[in-house]
């Protein structure tokens, strides 16, 4: 059965604007009897923007302030006992949220904080890969779980959308722990794809009206695809984001290869309706996408020394850096895969290539876009 995906037009972070766009994208997809579904009466609804990590308002990091607002204006229709919370990658969810702008329009709304940190133990049996939890508890409880993501590249995943972003749903540090025990792509996607499932993700609105481009989701560049997806399938959402791009088969992307494989959500064109806009006007012409991060699997000396060669890697810009050690503090390994040295004056990482899982989470996390993902020359000759 087709999953529906409304796809909008929207130029700009004019709050009336993207709320008319929003309250257009619900009546594609329904009307009021399907919102009514989708939030039944007094439940407690959960809003889970992108907060990555402390960024200035408006920046294209982080789900924009404007685009949550319209989000709570139309919400607020349908409940009044509405949350929103995130667990960034680096800082506190708290300065996240008032940097970005989202804690000064929730205290205007009488939208409830919550920070994520109150966790809970749960286990999924029908797990695809990961039955043992801890997330934040906020996630588990509340009735209904709306995703905000921000459309963008990402180093490990290639792209973040509405999949990735409950990753947020962990508390903390425990993040950089789940990047050790899932060190290749398709575990991580299969993580992914569970914790959706255990935290019952019902809905995204994805925030593309400014995207990022190039070294996301930190460190691109912004892009203006002017563009509102909606949805119930999380998938069905993504996919689309993945065409506009200049991705024509959604599956090159791990996570949703492993969930069209495993049956997990549509992800193929032809299992989409996208009402609203025709989707072929909204496409980018020349969308950089993040490169490629295909992984040689195994553990073996011999797959190593062969993953060394081929496999991408973070690649520093000397110049950029500003010795802020953060790289370091978020590496996953133990022992770290960094080692910061002294070098021409200042003190810059330097990675064992032959033990970093390529996690990317010191690409991700960079406050000033010093590391990107490098190809070897040999990873180029093979991956075109």
């Amino acid at each position: 059965m087709k999953e529906k995906v409304a796809l909008l037009r929207c130029e700009n972070y004019d709050v009336r604007l993207i709320e008319n766009k929003i309250r257009e994208g619900f009546d594609l997809l329904g009307g009021e009897g399907f919102v009514k579904e989708l939030i039944p009466e007094s439940s407690k609804v959960l809003l889970k923007p992108n907060l990555l990590s402390v960024e200035e308002e408006n920046s294209p990091v982080v789900t924009n302030h404007a685009f949550f607002e319209a989000v709570v204006r139309v919400l607020k229709d349908y409940t009044e006992d509405l949350v929103f919370g995130d667990s960034p990658g680096f800082g506190s969810s708290e300065k996240a949220a008032q940097k970005a702008g989202l804690m000064d329009v929730a205290k205007r709304y009488g939208v409830k904080f919550d920070p994520f940190v109150e966790k809970v133990s749960l286990e999924l049996k029908d797990a695809m890969l990961v039955k043992n939890w801890e997330v934040a508890k906020i996630a588990y409880e509340a009735d209904v779980l709306i995703s905000l993501p921000k459309l963008k590249t990402h180093g490990m995943m290639y792209f973040t959308g509405a999949v990735k972003n409950q990753f947020g749903c962990i508390p903390g540090t425990q993040k950089a722990l789940w990047h050790t025990r899932m060190n290749n792509g398709e575990n991580f996607a299969k993580m992914l794809l569970d914790l959706n499932k255990l935290v019952g993700t019902d809905f995204a609105i994805m925030d593309g009206i400014i995207a990022m481009e190039g070294n996301g989701p930190k460190s691109g560049t912004p892009k203006k695809m002017d563009s509102i997806i909606m949805g119930r399938s999380l998938t069905g959402v993504d996919s689309t984001a993945l065409r506009i791009i200049g991705y024509e088969d959604p599956r090159e992307v791990p996570q949703y290869k492993i969930a069209h494989d495993n049956g997990w959500g549509n992800v193929l064109p032809e299992d989409i309706d996208v009402i609203g806009e025709d989707l072929q006007d909204m496409k980018a012409a020349d969308f950089k996408k993040i490169r490629r991060t295909n992984e040689i699997f195994g553990n073996s000396n011999g797959m190593k020394l062969i993953k060394n060669l081929i496999a991408p890697y973070p690649k520093l810009t000397y110049e950029k850096c500003i010795s802020c050690n953060r790289c370091y503090e978020v590496c996953p390994e133990k022992p770290k895969v960094i080692e910061m040295v002294e070098k021409k004056g200042k003190s810059v990482p330097v990675f064992d290539k032959s033990t970093c899982i390529r996690c990317f989470c010191c690409q991700e996390l960079c406050p000033v876009g010093a590391l990107e993902v490098g190809e070897t020359l040999l990873g180029k000759i093979i991956y075109k």
